[in-house]
């Protein structure tokens, strides 16, 4: 458990970076491979078809009548998330895994220091429709702000929550939030309403890579640390204004308020959701805002979710990783060796996982598929592999499936299992499903087969030889291997030096192709 520091006792290694995990910084950083930048004016309604499938982050210089700084689809390429942790995308997940280990150090600065308190807009200032917030989708049921991470304080366990919720604009002073799912968030309210208490939140809106996916995890402990820990530095925080609530103090923008106590009493959506369809009305809580604050240079920020380009948004690209961290906890009690974990982001980034596991005694592939479902209940299809397959390539997964699986043997089906009611598959009203799991590994124990084996062009590596014969006479050899032996650039001369041995030494070749000497 972490301990937040009274102000005015900061240490050496403690000593406020406001600018290091500001998310302008994070942009500022990005090259013109991964920013696309808009200088000119846009109206908040040409907003949402820019950043539609950009494959890069979109910063808009002058958005809306305000002429705002807005940036958008921040998080919506493994490449950019992995920039955020200083690591390459194919180590982004250890990097995680690595940094979930540490100790989080957490100290509270004063009021005055906070840059995300360095304006402070209460009562009718507080306006929400004064920031730069727009419509995402066509049958949307109002502008959203959809990259706010939300803090709330347990009341239970002194602790903070911390999750990602988007926010739509119902008045000056009033949005609606999505409070349907089952998550900590939701249980709080819910015990407060049935008290009569309010729920004070505090949004965060414009955020370092690194908080959006430490709002994904869900962990038994004070998620805020959460936040210090994948920043693997110590985290400045501030108590809100209006609230008890800290907050990382180094943010864009804070809005403060309460969800009322009413309970699930106004309609909120249609929405288009992050499994790329549109979700229904629903009935939802409502949020009161009491304060905005912000930086004097605050950068908005919204994020991509849903459409037909699913896996460019920033909803799948983060979904996908709290799916991998939680597939690959559980796949290393259940297997000795997994080797990699991919969670498709065309598919959500949880519903289709992909598993290499290295087997090694029978039955490992089948626990790997039981331990994935069991995991999170989003994971809906899994498809489990032998090492020498790229998870990430469609390419060698189709391949793989082709050939190495028999449906009438490979395909595990498991029935009335726990799902995510979002699923646009299952039928109204039901919250159970079914899950399939994918053993395209080879059969235990058949994996030297040649059959089975890749063909790749040769590399000529080996022991050498005097000749031909004194090859053979070491043993049985490739063709590869008499053509290294000899150092031989041109197959065509060993074939010819066979042809004049064969009766001399009773040449034959075995099962695998490799020439040998009867004895």
């Amino acid at each position: 458990m972490n301990v937040i520091d009274k102000p005015g006792t900061h240490l050496n290694s403690r000593v406020a970076d406001f600018d290091r995990f500001r998310l302008r910084r994070f942009i500022e950083g990005l090259g013109a491979d991964q920013l696309d930048t808009r200088s000119e004016p846009h109206d908040l309604a040409s907003l949402a078809e820019v950043m539609e499938g950009n494959q890069k982050a979109v910063l808009f210089r002058a958005a809306g009548p305000e002429k705002a700084e807005l940036v958008g689809n921040v998080s919506g390429d493994r490449a950019r998330l992995a920039s955020a942790f200083g690591v390459k995308p194919a180590g982004l997940l250890a990097e995680i895994q690595r940094r979930l280990g540490n100790k989080p150090e957490i100290f509270e600065v004063t009021r005055a220091e906070a840059p995300c308190q360095q304006v402070v807009l209460t009562g009718d200032d507080a306006d929400v429709t004064k920031l730069p917030v727009h419509l995402q989708h066509g049958a949307d049921g109002g502008p959203y702000i959809s990259a706010s991470i939300d803090y709330v304080l347990d009341p239970k366990t002194g602790f903070t929550n911390v999750g990602l919720r988007r926010l739509m604009l119902r008045s000056r002073h009033e949005t609606g939030v999505d409070l349907v799912s089952p998550s900590d968030l939701k249980a709080i309210y819910e015990a407060n309403a049935a008290a009569g208490k309010r729920t004070p939140v505090s949004f965060v809106v414009g955020a370092h890579p690194i908080d959006h996916v430490a709002g994904t995890m869900r962990l038994p402990v004070d998620e805020i640390g959460i936040v210090a820990m994948l920043r693997d530095a110590p985290l400045a925080v501030v108590k809100s204004v209006t609230n008890d609530i800290r907050v990382p103090a180094d943010a864009e923008y804070v809005i403060e308020g309460y969800l009322d106590e009413r309970g699930h009493v106004e309609a909120e959506g249609p929405y288009g959701e992050f499994l790329g369809y549109y979700g229904a009305v629903k009935r939802n809580p409502v949020f009161h805002v009491t304060a905005i604050t912000h930086r004097k240079d605050a950068l908005f920020q919204t994020s991509t979710i849903g459409g037909k380009t699913l896996g460019r948004t920033d909803t799948a690209q983060l979904s996908a990783l709290r799916t991998e961290v939680a597939i690959w906890t559980a796949l290393q009690a259940a297997v000795r060796e997994p080797v990699a974990v991919y969670a498709t982001t065309s598919s959500g980034g949880a519903f289709n996982v992909r598993v290499a596991i290295r087997q090694r005694v029978p039955g490992e592939a089948r626990n790997a598929i039981g331990a994935c479902m069991g995991a999170l209940a989003n994971c809906k299809n899994v498809f489990v592999v032998d090492p020498d397959v790229d998870i990430f390539s469609d390419e060698q997964m189709d391949w793989a499936m082709a050939t190495r699986f028999q449906p009438d043997r490979d395909l595990i089906v498991m029935h009335g299992m726990r799902t995510l009611p979002l699923d646009p598959s299952l039928p109204p009203g039901v919250r159970v499903g079914a899950k399939a799991g994918y053993d395209l590994t080879w059969p235990f124990g058949t994996q030297n087969r040649l059959e089975v084996q890749v063909p790749a062009p040769p590399k000529f590596e080996g022991k050498r030889f005097a000749s031909v014969e004194a090859a053979l006479a070491d043993g049985p050899k490739y063709f590869e291997e008499l053509m290294t032996a000899v150092g031989s650039r041109d197959g065509r001369e060993v074939v010819r030096t066979l042809g004049g041995l064969r009766d001399k030494l009773a040449l034959d070749r075995d099962g695998e192709g490799r020439y040998f000497i009867k004895k």
